[in-house]
């Protein structure tokens, strides 16, 4: 068979997901079971996957989507036992004390504080703790979804304390040949990465320079009375103010600190800055928008998950005892990544399969309290005795929570292994590449020199099927890297284009839309989401293609490797 065709064949359960989720709105718990099993009929049939690899890829998505399972039972327990402890009333009424503008609301809650958790945390919790808490304040459950989904992308490659580019592109790349050409050009490992972390900060800060106004936009269009892009277009001046407040300090973090802190940092400023500059009226437009009374909104926007904050708080919970179990989060998401015993602590409870089936490099893992899913369920308990809850309400909360959990498993169980058996069909008896390797490996060879526009594009794809811009990096760098020598161009800004692409592909990862849409019931409506969240994704990727073809073949930007060949 030609590359065109089994480059079609690997794109077929994504094709198929798209067509039924987007375009005929199929809900996940059917379409992805049934793109699980084109996926496994494709590895057998076409590349000679064996079967005991497929089995072994197939657990090892089981136990990626109990972790996943994990994360979304601890965001959806802080949220309800926040409401039963009444500190969800009292948030809410001190974001409408900030303003009681939903656009200012989305750009506080969605781009900033969902950036300082994205850099905390990562793999997917500010989607599963933002979406929840936008709810919470009164925003439709679809819009919150669709807002969580939209911040996935400026703050995800430096989020979980930088893992996708500490983790992802240093172990995706040949680290050891690429080494051995530096030093003999004079330079380091250490200086070629830092050439990488700064240029991914630079591409994505130009992106995310819009990002906030996007947000709005699309609230207004989607969301509104009007149905109108430009309704929100007054709030320009305070979006532009927020992009700047979170991409300066990210940027320079990223420059002068490293990869570890850009997000976070980024994130923290800008909402502390920004709050000020609410309360103050800095910037803030005279009108006031919210969305439409209630009675007016579509069926789509509600989720199964309903706040009925009036009949639950009994009793007035101080601003900053209700606050202290998020900050208390984002302390201890840090203090876990940065502490090397506190790290070591939590990860000695962890369950580790290597070599499932005696398959090699297929392994599995479960983090009990390392993973987000963990330290959110200990921060609950900590919470019901600091907001002296009764534990009957505490059981309310763990009742509740448990019983959403439900239709999200349903459709993980057939996604993550979906992904895995993709990812690990590289070893095989046809000696073919990894189907998305393929699939990129074709893509780069159809277009030739213009490639680099097409490089995030690539990126994009590994993390819409692992939904992750960690596993993206790395299965692609090398990749994207070797394509770079190719065409004689920046290897350095080649893998940033991978890792921004990446990070802007988990705007539309499908497992991603089903986690943070199992937080506030809205299971079955993915394909609205991703109808809507696909208009950004294809901005971001328009714009950082873009900003690759003026820096390899205008600007002529380089590296220590370019230099010396």
């Amino acid at each position: 068979m030609s590359n065109g065709i089994l480059a079609l064949l690997a794109f077929l359960p994504i094709i198929t997901a798209g067509v039924l989720l987007i375009g005929f709105r199929v809900p996940a718990k059917y379409v992805m079971p049934l793109t699980y099993v084109i996926a496994v009929v494709v590895a057998l049939a076409a590349w000679g996957v064996s079967f005991n690899r497929v089995f072994a890829s197939t657990i090892q998505g089981l136990m990626q989507s109990v972790g996943l399972l994990w994360i979304i039972f601890g965001a959806l327990l802080l949220l309800n036992t926040l409401k039963h402890s009444g500190a969800i009333s009292t948030i809410r009424s001190g974001f409408t004390s900030i303003s009681p503008d939903r656009r200012v609301q989305v750009i506080l809650i969605a781009w900033l504080f969902g950036s300082f958790i994205e850099g905390a945390s990562g793999f997917g919790t500010p989607a599963a703790v933002a979406a929840p808490l936008m709810v919470a304040v009164g925003f439709p459950a679809m819009a919150a979804v669709v807002f969580g989904m939209m911040i996935q992308s400026t703050p995800v490659s430096f989020g979980a304390v930088g893992t996708p580019l500490i983790v992802g592109v240093q172990s995706g790349l040949d680290q050891a040949t690429i080494t051995s050409e530096l030093v003999a050009s004079g330079s380091t490992w250490e200086a070629f990465f830092h050439v990488i972390t700064s240029e991914v900060a630079i591409i994505h800060a130009t992106c995310g320079t819009l990002l906030p106004l996007l947000l709005v936009m699309v609230m207004t269009r989607f969301f509104g009375r009007n149905r109108s892009w430009t309704e929100g277009l007054s709030i320009l001046p305070f979006a532009l103010a927020a992009a700047f407040a979170m991409t300066i300090p990210y940027v320079l973090a990223a420059v002068f600190l490293g990869a570890e802190f850009p997000s976070i940092l980024g994130g923290l400023i800008g909402l502390g800055l920004m709050t000020m500059a609410a309360k103050k009226h800095i910037l803030v437009p005279r009108d006031t928008w919210d969305f439409p009374p209630v009675a007016e909104w579509s069926k789509e926007w509600f989720g199964t998950i309903d706040i009925k904050l009036e009949n639950l708080a009994k009793r007035q919970i101080p601003l900053a005892l209700a606050w202290a179990p998020y900050v208390m989060l984002a302390v201890i998401l840090v203090l876990s990544r940065t502490i090397v015993p506190f790290r070591d602590a939590l990860k000695s409870v962890d369950i580790v399969v290597p070599d499932i089936m005696g398959e090699q490099g297929i392994s599995g893992d479960f983090s009990l309290l390392f993973s987000p899913g963990g330290l959110l369920v200990i921060i609950c308990l900590i919470t019901v005795g600091l907001h002296k809850m009764s534990l009957a309400g505490f059981r309310n909360a763990v009742g509740e929570s448990s019983g959403t959990l439900v239709g999200a498993g349903f459709v993980l169980i057939f996604t993550v292994p979906m992904v895995r058996v993709l990812i690990n069909s590289g070893v095989n008896a046809n000696d073919l590449q990894s189907m998305p390797i393929l699939v990129a490996d074709w893509v780069s060879t159809s277009v030739g020199a213009v490639y680099p526009f097409f490089a995030p594009a690539v990126g994009a794809l590994g993390a819409f099927l692992a939904g992750s811009n960690t596993v993206s990096n790395l299965m692609l760098s090398q990749f994207q890297f070797s394509v770079a020598e190719g065409l004689g161009i920046s290897s350095a800004l080649m893998v940033a284009g991978q890792s921004v692409g990446a990070a802007a592909g988990n705007m539309i990862a499908i497992h991603n839309v089903v986690a943070a849409s199992a937080t506030v019931g809205l299971l079955g409506r993915e394909g609205a989401t991703l109808r809507i969240t696909l208009l950004p994704t294809i901005y971001y990727l328009l714009v950082a293609g873009s900003l690759l073809l003026v820096g390899f073949y205008v600007l002529g930007i380089g590296d220590p490797l370019t230099a010396a060949r």
